[in-house]
C-alpha cells in the first residue's frame, strides 16, 4: 500500500480526474489522516452511511479538462458551487447555499513575484463530510495547508478545515505585506540617503498589487452575517465563531495593506516632488544661458547684416566696443535672473 506521500508527491499534476490530493480525515481511525487517490475517493462518497465524524477534502486542478465532469458525476456537490465558478465574480465571500457553505477566496500563486497577474481564486465547497477545494494554479495557502496535513495536522471537522484554510490564507497575505514592506523600507531608505534613482515605477507596481489585493480580499460582511445568522444544522457554534475569527484576521491584514498604501503614496509624492525641482533647476538653468546669451545674438544679428551704415565700421577700437557692450548687457542680465531666483 503507497503511503500518504507518495500519493500526494505522485497526483501533484492532478491525476485522471485532476485530483491534487486527498485525504480522509476519520479520528476513530488508527490513522487520523490518510491520502487516497480519485478511485478510493469515488468508493467512499458511494457509502450509504459514512462512517461518525469522518470527511473527505478533494483538491482539484480546474485546468484538468475531466475535474468538474467527475465533481458532477460523483461529488454531489450544490449547483451553485458550479454556477460559483462561472460567474467571474471573484471577491472573497463564504456563503450558504442549501446544506453546505460555498467559499471563494483569493490567493497569491506558488511562484509569486509581487505582481498583480499573480492573484487568483480558490473556490470551496464545504459539507459535513465533502470539503472539495479546486483551483486553477498552483496556490500557497493550499500548499500550506496540504504540507500541514502531510506533518499530522488533521482538522477535526469540515469547518474546521475551512478555518484553517482561511488562517493559512491570512499568514500568507502578512508574508505578502512583509515582502513589501521590506521593500517600501529600501526604497524609502535610498530617498533618505539622497541616493534614489527615481524608483517610482517600483512603487506603483506595489501599490497596484496592494489595491488588488484589497479589493479581492476583502470580505463581503453582509454574505458572512447572513451565514452566522443561519448556519447549516451540522455546523457546531464553536466552529462558526472560529470562521468569525478567521475573517477578523482578514480584516487585520486589510488594515495592514490600507496603511501600507498611504505610505507608498506619500513616497510617490515626495519623489514627484523631487523630480519637479529637478526640473525647475533644469529649466532655470536653460533660462538663464539663454538670458546670457541673448545680448550678443541681438548684437551679432545686427551687426552682420549686410548693409551700409553699420556702426564703428570705420573705427579701430570699433570690436572692443562691441565687446563692452555684449559684456555690460550681459551683466545686466545676469544679475536679473539671479536676483529673481534668490
Amino acid at each position: 500500500m503507497s503511503s500518504p506521500r507518495d500519493i500526494a508527491a505522485a497526483s501533484y499534476g492532478g491525476d485522471e480526474a485532476g485530483l491534487i490530493c486527498g485525504y480522509l480525515f476519520d479520528r476513530a481511525a488508527e490513522e487520523s489522516s490518510r491520502a487516497i487517490d480519485s478511485n478510493a475517493a469515488v468508493a467512499w462518497l458511494a457509502q450509504e452511511t459514512p462512517p461518525e465524524g469522518a470527511y473527505l477534502w478533494l483538491h482539484f486542478n480546474l485546468s484538468h479538462a475531466q475535474a468538474e465532469r467527475w465533481l458532477h458525476r460523483h461529488a454531489q456537490l450544490s449547483d451553485t458551487f458550479f454556477e460559483t465558478l462561472k460567474d467571474g465574480m471573484h471577491s472573497t465571500r463564504i456563503e450558504r447555499a442549501d446544506d453546505s457553505l460555498i467559499a471563494v477566496i483569493n490567493d497569491v500563486h506558488f511562484e509569486f513575484s509581487f505582481e498583480p497577474s499573480d492573484i487568483s481564486t480558490l473556490w470551496i465547497s464545504v459539507g459535513p463530510r465533502l470539503v472539495v477545494t479546486a483551483r486553477a494554479k498552483p496556490l500557497r495557502s493550499v500548499d500550506a495547508l496540504r504540507t500541514a496535513v502531510k506533518s499530522g495536522d488533521a482538522p477535526h471537522s469540515s469547518a474546521e478545515l475551512l478555518e484553517h484554510l482561511l488562517r493559512v490564507q491570512a499568514d500568507v497575505l502578512v508574508n505578502v505585506v512583509r515582502g513589501v514592506t521590506t521593500r517600501v523600507d529600501a526604497i524609502e531608505d535610498e530617498l533618505l540617503t539622497g541616493r534614489l534613482d527615481h524608483k517610482r515605477a517600483r512603487l506603483g507596481e506595489m501599490r497596484r498589487l496592494l489595491v488588488r489585493l484589497q479589493r479581492l480580499l476583502a470580505p463581503e460582511p453582509g454574505a458572512l452575517f447572513r451565514l452566522l445568522q443561519k448556519p447549516p444544522e451540522w455546523l457546531a457554534e464553536d466552529d462558526a465563531q472560529k470562521l468569525r475569527g478567521a475573517t477578523e484576521e482578514f480584516s487585520v491584514v486589510l488594515r495592514d495593506m490600507g496603511a501600507l498604501q498611504e505610505r507608498i503614496k506619500l513616497l510617490q509624492e515626495e519623489i514627484a516632488a523631487n523630480v519637479n525641482e529637478d526640473t525647475s533647476r533644469s529649466l532655470f538653468v536653460l533660462t538663464v544661458v539663454t538670458v546670457l546669451a541673448l545680448p550678443i545674438n541681438i548684437l551679432a544679428g545686427l551687426f552682420g547684416m549686410n548693409v551700409g551704415g553699420i556702426p564703428l565700421a570705420e573705427d579701430k577700437h570699433g570690436f572692443w566696443v562691441l565687446v563692452a557692450i555684449v559684456i555690460t548687457f550681459t551683466v545686466v542680465a545676469a544679475w536679473v535672473a539671479f536676483r529673481k531666483k534668490r
